[in-house]
């Protein structure tokens, strides 16, 4: 992973010259929690100044699957200027957005604006606030002082909206084990976690912190829940898609509140 690591700056460094002022790892790597064979890599470049449309492409160009190989299921890079970085806002803000990679959907989004609100918005200022508080700086300064969190009021409506945002996707028929659910429910907890304890946690850790809360210790079947969330990770099986929205709405319900 390393290597890959460093080759994707390379191709940054090769496109954008000067301009790139940062690369951080993010999400499961930067939490210290990366699955070879299950994680994506997360990766967000900082450059100095609004790219143009042809050093967009010439990037995507550069780092697609095709042609620098991904290790992981894929890559989800993002990359912002120095100010969206630093500016503290909710609002996507990036420049060009690319996922690729042998088991991920290929998508470019080359403008914030364009990202479908059907998509998601929130994810963008979630992950500013993972990057400033968990982010490994793979070039420029630390991550901390490249990007800026967001307030309290901004964090829990964003957290808001993407648990929204997930209980209005489809709910896999059935109670079997629904693969995927276990991720459902300890992203919920991941959100949980952070407005209860001010901190960014992978989603096993965030599991295993609530597990120690009276809120879980009260919670009876969502407490094994968790535990078999956390299991699942490990090749166990999933819960099923309706336990997992019944604890999504839980927790929802907690966060709303304190929103509120």
């Amino acid at each position: 992973m390393r290597r890959y690591l460093t080759d994707l700056v390379g191709v940054a460094r090769d496109v954008l010259g000067d301009d790139l002022v940062g690369a951080y790892a993010a999400g499961s790597v930067g939490l210290g929690a990366y699955q070879p064979g299950r994680s994506d890599v997360d990766v967000a470049l900082v450059c100095a100044r609004p790219l143009d449309p042809d050093r967009k492409r010439r990037l995507v160009a550069g780092l697609r699957y095709e042609a620098l190989p991904c290790p992981a299921r894929g890559l989800e890079l993002v990359v912002y200027t120095a100010a969206a970085a630093r500016s503290g806002t909710p609002e996507p803000g990036f420049e060009v957005e690319l996922n690729t990679g042998a088991r991920m959907d290929f998508r470019v989004t080359w403008d914030a604006d364009e990202r479908p609100a059907a998509d998601g918005r929130f994810w963008y200022g979630l992950d500013r606030s993972i990057l400033h508080e968990c982010g490994q700086a793979l070039l420029g300064p630390p991550a901390a002082e490249a990007f800026a969190d967001l307030s309290p009021a901004d964090l829990r409506r964003l957290l808001v909206d993407a648990l929204r945002w997930w209980l209005a996707l489809p709910t896999p028929p059935g109670d079997g084990p629904a693969p995927g659910a276990e991720d459902a429910v300890l992203g919920a907890c991941r959100s949980l976690a952070k407005v209860r304890h001010g901190r960014w946690l992978s989603k096993a850790e965030a599991g295993r912190r609530l597990l120690a809360d009276d809120w879980a210790a009260d919670a009876g079947e969502p407490a094994g829940l968790i535990e078999r969330s956390i299991a699942a990770r490990a090749g166990g099986p999933a819960p099923s898609g309706p336990e997992a929205r019944a604890f999504q709405r839980r927790v929802l319900a907690e966060i709303s509140g304190i929103a509120e």
